[in-house]
């Protein structure tokens, strides 16, 4: 042997068993791992690199994995690999013990994912409705209902991808498989969407509408629901999670914002012969086209760095049966035993009713109401912005003083009433088109609108997340894929509703098809404007059933103290299933 040289380490056979046994468990605490009895086969597992590029391979009771804090390479939760496939191996339970902190770059790539559909939502439910019937000409009546159809098919398919995705098992996770399949199918529909094909008459034009409208809105399902269950699986923190979905809120005001400026400052600005751009037909192929290419970009780059955190998220148990009609009734059925879930359910229903008929007259209104032209609208993104920043700078401060129900309540209270009070004002004569300053009046409340839906719209979705925990610690198996997918049926037959409503009303009223802004009769806009401010009636009732929630920071708390312990037992009884299982 050299000088300075280590001595030759003794080969595991030439080892007693006692000191061989030592040497595994204190290599087996290092990993949070339980020790393996000697002869024990070995096991192999994979240290998930997270957000760091590639990952390593370690045998336990062989090698030290990377070592937390030290530059490539971090603490991570390892994912094992039997029976040919690959499950987490969370400390409690939950997928989330040993993962990387969330940085900000993770969070506005989960939100970039909102980017895409604030787009689609925005661009469908401000411009379908004029689109088909202002420019192609058909009864508004007839248009209200064709979209209605599609959103109820699309609220029967949202919680089979919420259960679906919930039972899914594959080395991608429960989330990202449904999450990439959805890219292309749903740029494609949002172009042809607005670009049915020519010589159509007006029963085919509303078939197509009708098709290409429920085919676009499944494959936002595809994407949409996967990736919010994922934002509530990133953390089981009571304030993290709220900082998380205040990400994505924003994130939903940038595709908002995006929607409005390019197409009332750009697409849609005025022309020669059309001081409403929106109105000429050769304007809409180069929209639908633009959007579908940022649709394409947002979902894609959302999914691709998302997926880092796949090692630290829960995954489906290997016991748990596979996805099923009969599995699907009996998640619908354990979601709709809690009551905090049905409270905050009746809540959406006539929140989306007031959402769906203002989402039809919005743009009437700001057109033939108040007389404004699609540059001036545009300008309302500096209201927005506003309201948004203001909103998710506030909402976690409001979390920590506050509790959820409280501050969703009054946030939804605010946003009812905020958007309605200068059409009511208008009604009354106080304000007109020929008011001095109207644009500024006009975009002052449209802060009332968007800080108080910021606000409200990360409180909803973090009080799902804590719900999630509720079900998980009475059921054994996490939900948030079927949670966030009954909140939207019941929220998209209400807005399909709503939407036949702000149809219905337009006939009602006795709006002019192919409408030329100033020459509207005055009592039919007096009509608009009264729609558009009884619409508030639902929203406030809503807001009365937020305030009954019962999610609170103590019941979280007791919730997460509860589910580790359960999980504890779990994996005291079974070390090595009870440590896979979620």
């Amino acid at each position: 042997m050299g000088v300075g040289r280590r001595p030759r380490r003794l080969p595991r056979a030439a080892l007693p068993a006692a000191r061989l046994q030592r040497r595994r468990a204190r290599r087996g605490a290092v990993r949070g791992l339980p020790p393996r009895p000697v002869g024990a086969p070995q096991r192999r597992v994979f240290a998930g690199g997270g957000e760091l590029r590639g990952q390593r391979r370690q045998v336990v009771g062989l090698r030290r994995g990377p070592r937390p804090g030290r530059r490539g390479g971090r603490a991570a939760g390892p994912v094992a690999a039997t029976g040919g496939g690959m499950t987490s191996l969370p400390a409690h339970g939950a997928g989330k013990t040993g993962a990387p902190p969330l940085r900000a770059p993770m969070k506005m790539a989960f939100g970039l994912g909102s980017t895409a559909e604030a787009i689609v939502y925005t661009t469908t439910s401000s411009f379908l409705l004029l689109y088909y019937n202002q420019v192609l000409g058909l009864p508004a009546d007839k248009v209200g209902l064709a979209l209605s159809l599609g959103l109820i098919v699309n609220a029967l398919f949202d919680p089979l991808v919420g259960s679906w995705s919930d039972r899914t098992k594959s080395r991608f996770g429960r989330r990202h498989p449904f999450m990439f399949a959805s890219i292309l199918p749903a740029s494609a529909c949002f172009y042809f969407l607005f670009n049915p094909p020519q010589g159509l008459d007006q029963f085919a034009q509303l078939a197509w509408l009708v098709v290409m409208n429920v085919t676009l809105l499944q494959c936002m399902t595809l994407f949409h629901t996967p990736h919010l269950a994922l934002g509530a699986e990133m953390s089981d923190d009571y304030l993290e999670r709220s900082s998380i979905m205040s990400y994505n809120t924003f994130f939903l005001w940038i595709g908002d914002t995006l929607g409005w400026v390019l197409c009332f400052a750009w697409f849609f600005r005025a022309g020669p012969g059309f001081p409403n751009g929106a109105l000429d037909p050769q304007r809409w192929p180069v929209f639908a086209a633009t959007f579908a290419g940022m649709i394409i970009a947002c979902l894609f780059i959302s999914s691709m760095i998302t997926r880092r955190r796949i090692p630290y998220l829960a995954q489906a148990k290997p016991e748990q049966p596979r996805f099923g009609l009969a599995e699907w009734m009996r998640d619908m059925g354990r979601a709709l035993t809690n009551r905090n879930y049905v409270v905050l359910l009746i809540g959406f229903f006539f929140l989306s009713l007031m959402n769906g008929v203002r989402g039809g007259l919005w743009l009437y209104g700001a057109t033939f109401f108040w007389g404004l032209k699609n540059d001036q609208i545009a300008f309302f993104a500096v209201g927005s912005l506003a309201g948004y920043v203001f909103g998710s700078a506030a909402v976690t401060a409001l979390h920590r003083r506050f509790e959820k129900r409280w501050t969703g309540a009054a946030a939804l209270a605010v946003y009812s009433v905020g958007p309605a009070i200068p059409l009511a004002l208008g009604y009354y004569g106080v304000l007109g088109p020929d008011t001095p300053g109207l644009l500024f009046i006009l975009i002052a409340f449209s802060t009332l609108q968007h800080a108080p839906y910021s606000i409200m719209t990360t409180t909803i979705y973090s009080a799902l997340a804590d719900i999630a925990d509720e079900n998980e610690l009475k059921y054994g198996i996490r939900q948030e894929g079927i949670l966030y997918s009954t909140r939207t049926l019941f929220a998209r037959v209400d807005q399909a509703l709503g939407t036949a409503l702000a149809g219905f009303v337009l006939a009602l009223i006795a709006f002019p098809v192919k409408a030329v802004p100033g020459e509207v009769p005055q009592p039919v806009l007096m009509a608009l404007a009264a729609a558009f401010v009884l619409s508030t009636v639902p929203g406030l009732i809503a807001a009365v059933f937020y305030a009954m929630l019962r999610v609170t920071k103590g019941t979280h708390d007791a919730t997460k103290a509860a589910l580790a312990l359960k999980h504890k037992a779990e994996r005291d009884a079974n070390p090595i299933d009870g440590a896979k299982a979620i």
